[in-house]
């Protein structure tokens, strides 16, 4: 892909730096949700039925983590204009709590790094830190990723 066309309302690499943090809009999760979602891409006992999860380690309906990543996912978007797009290029999830019926979900991303390419100099690299809560404060995941960044056309 060559670089995108300048776009004034999409950030470039140019119009990052280390340390900038973004919070996201807020995503509320239901039951109906957690249980849809589990069906088609994760179908375990405890994520599928209120009884049963209540024997199971969550003590009680937990939503997929792939579920979190999904609305995580979606609410960076929304909120991080990247020109040509959100492109992760592999990093390191992780959820602490479970994201319960009735959560409602935000996510903050704060840049780490930023590294032009010195082979591609359209582009270069980010690293970036997300980490989505509830409404109590609680981290139901972090994720830790390299994405794609590219550089602001002359």
């Amino acid at each position: 892909m060559t670089s995108p066309v300048a776009d004034a309302n999409k950030l470039y690499l140019d119009d990052l730096s280390v340390g900038q943090t973004f919070t996201t809009g807020t995503h509320r999760i239901e039951p109906g949700a957690i249980k849809d979602f589990a069906a088609e891409f994760d179908p375990q006992w405890f994520h599928l039925d209120e009884d049963d999860a209540k024997d199971s380690f969550f003590g009680g309906l937990a939503a997929s983590g792939w579920h979190t990543a999904g609305i995580t996912m979606r609410l960076v978007v929304e909120t991080l204009p990247l020109a040509g797009g959100v492109i992760g290029a592999g990093g390191e999830l992780q959820w602490p709590a479970p994201t319960r019926p009735g959560d409602i979900l935000q996510a903050t991303i704060e840049v780490l790094e930023l590294t032009p390419s010195k082979s591609r100099p359209e582009r270069g690299m980010g690293v970036v830190r997300i980490t989505t809560r509830n409404q109590r404060d609680e981290v139901v995941q972090t994720f830790r990723v390299k994405v794609l960044l590219w550089r602001r056309p002359a």
